[in-house]
């Protein structure tokens, strides 16, 4: 028997992402059959931004080593020591920008937004429709925090400040994705 839920983990995260504005619309559970490796996917948006033009997606990448390890030393010691962790990942996506923003403009505006509750990295992706079309612009950003095997364990998980953060960087790219998507 498992010692700790991580199915009833990510259960409870949709509903409280729900209670901070945010509209789920799909979950995933993916299992790499050779290493049992773990990831579970939900889409979710702030309750007023449906129909797009901003994806966001959460997703929890379970090393089953990690969860092994805990379980072991769960099992061995009353009170374990908060070394097990696993990363959690919000991935916003916007379409093709044709008037895209300086990147290193909107990096530092977002670290501002994120604060040191939810750091970000800001990529873009150049694409070429065909060889004679000019290239289209995608911008990727990230965010990653480390859940604690012990505070899920312990049901002490605290990511209210995240996901505050989330919508606040949601509603940021949200702000200025109209003028993004002009011509």
């Amino acid at each position: 028997m498992a010692v700790i839920d991580i199915d009833g983990f990510v259960a409870a995260e949709k509903v409280h992402a729900i209670e901070h504005g945010f509209h789920v619309h799909d979950e995933r559970h993916f299992i790499e059959t050779y290493s049992l490796g773990q990831q579970w996917e939900v889409d979710l948006h702030p309750e007023d931004a449906c129909g797009g033009p901003l994806d966001l997606h959460m997703s929890l990448e379970v090393d089953p080593r990690v969860v092994l390890s805990f379980e072991d030393r769960a099992l061995e010691v009353e009170d374990v020591e908060d070394i097990y962790h696993l990363p959690l990942y919000f991935n916003w996506v916007l379409p093709p920008l044709p008037s895209p923003p300086d990147l290193l403009v909107l990096a530092t505006d977002l670290a501002g937004v994120a604060g040191p509750e939810l750091p970000l990295e800001v990529a873009a992706i150049d694409s070429f429709p065909s060889a004679t079309d000019a290239p289209v612009r995608s911008l990727a950003i990230t965010g990653r925090v480390e859940v604690s095997l012990r505070q899920v364990y312990l049901a002490e998980v605290q990511l209210c400040d995240v996901y505050d953060r989330c919508r606040d960087v949601s509603e940021y790219l949200l702000e200025r994705a109209p003028a993004w998507l002009s011509s």
